[in-house]
């Protein structure tokens, strides 16, 4: 009997909101790698009046920011249940068909060492409109035990990729970069899976150009390539404490932001870099904190998949594997989960695993004092 979820996740990129419709029945199987089988895959961008409310709300200005998040969280819902309606009329699958609906939010305030993370969002909206049932807030309960409530993907990762001779890491590239580390199961059964935010990943590259060019993303990199990289601006913006801060770690823009940015080339710059070279910088950036903790926490690692949008910049990914040429490297396609729908995928497992009231967090990778059932449900 099938089992359909879909997941929808919208992430730091602010690009738009991907949607996945999944079966999840071969999971039920006796010993069954819960491995879903993706059925249909939506997106639908941002419109640019939306998009430039939730930047602009990730910046705490008092300006009547509680009304604002309420109202954008609506609009953002209004998009959910298009981009959900687009994912059934393509897969030709009802409603009522979908056991349930795992569904991010969109987070514009992350600091859970203040015991929060907030996710923009109206479940109960969401269900009235789609008529399936929406599971929702699966960062707050990972919090509430103490945990970092990020990265949640790595649970899910290992639950579809991990291989049990070859060690592997999975890097999503999106508004940030985070990693997965998954030691190979049958040699090493008791070493623990990590995984963290590493650092940016597109979000300043995007901020960068947005802020020059008027561009939402340098397409291909293709700006970033035609600047020259400045050694010594990179190793300034690697003395930011967050890349030698030990796992378990997660950030976002309330760190790495435009002020933030401007700020640091400030102080490194005894004038203005060319806009085209601070891309150029920002670029390497990504891929030195990246080379760097795979460096630390993957000695053994033999393969690396890459997916989120990172993995659709050829110039991000040559310096990447020029960066660590002893690996692999390859994209989560080559293996079976399009890199543009891993983490829409994600949630809609997280879904299922609520449903199946079974854990979805790694406190390894949170620091949670351990395992815990994620998410609210809200049903239609």
């Amino acid at each position: 009997m099938s089992r359909y979820f879909i997941g929808l996740m919208s992430g730091t990129s602010l690009d738009g909101v991907d949607a996945v419709l999944a079966d999840f029945s071969t999971a039920d199987q006796p010993n069954a790698q819960p491995f879903p089988r993706i059925l249909g895959h939506a997106f639908a961008s941002f419109p640019s009046a939306l998009r430039e409310e939730l930047l602009a709300l990730q910046i705490p200005d008092g300006q009547n920011e509680l009304a604002r998040s309420q109202l954008a969280a609506n609009q953002l819902v209004q998009l959910y249940t298009r981009v959900v309606n687009d994912l059934l009329r393509q897969t030709r699958i009802t409603a009522g068909q979908i056991e349930a609906l795992g569904v991010h939010g969109q987070t514009i305030r992350h600091q859970p060492e203040l015991g929060y993370s907030i996710q923009l969002n109206n479940p109960a909206l969401l269900a009235e409109l789609t008529g399936i049932p929406v599971i929702a807030e699966f960062r707050s309960r990972d919090i509430a035990a103490g945990g970092q409530g990020a990265p949640l993907v790595p649970a899910f990762h290992a639950a579809v990729l991990q291989h049990p001779e070859q060690t592997r890491a999975i890097l999503n590239i999106g508004g940030m970069s985070n990693l997965s580390l998954l030691p190979a199961a049958a040699l090493q059964p008791d070493a623990p899976i990590l995984g963290f935010d590493c650092g940016p990943g597109n979000v300043l590259l995007d901020t960068w150009i947005q802020h020059h060019q008027n561009k939402p993303f340098d397409l291909d990199g293709e700006w970033a390539a035609s600047g020259e990289y400045l050694p010594a601006l990179l190793e300034w913006l690697m003395h930011e404490p967050y890349f030698s801060q030990q796992p378990p770690k997660s950030t976002g823009r309330d760190l790495f932001n435009l002020v933030w940015l401007e700020e640091q080339i400030a102080l490194a710059c005894a004038t203005p870099p060319a806009p085209q070279d601070v891309q150029a910088t920002l670029m390497m950036l990504t891929v030195q904190s990246i080379a760097q903790d795979l460096r630390r926490h993957a000695p053994h690692c033999q393969l690396v998949l890459v997916c989120g949008g990172g993995a659709r910049n050829p110039v991000l990914m040559r310096q990447l594997a020029k960066a660590l040429p002893h690996l692999a490297w390859h994209t989560t396609d080559e293996f079976g989960i399009p890199a543009q729908s891993m983490e829409a995928l994600a949630f809609a497992w997280l879904a299922w695993r609520h449903q199946e009231k079974q854990p979805g967090n790694l406190p390894a990778v949170t620091g949670a004092k351990g395992l815990r059932t994620l998410g609210a449900y809200y049903p239609a």
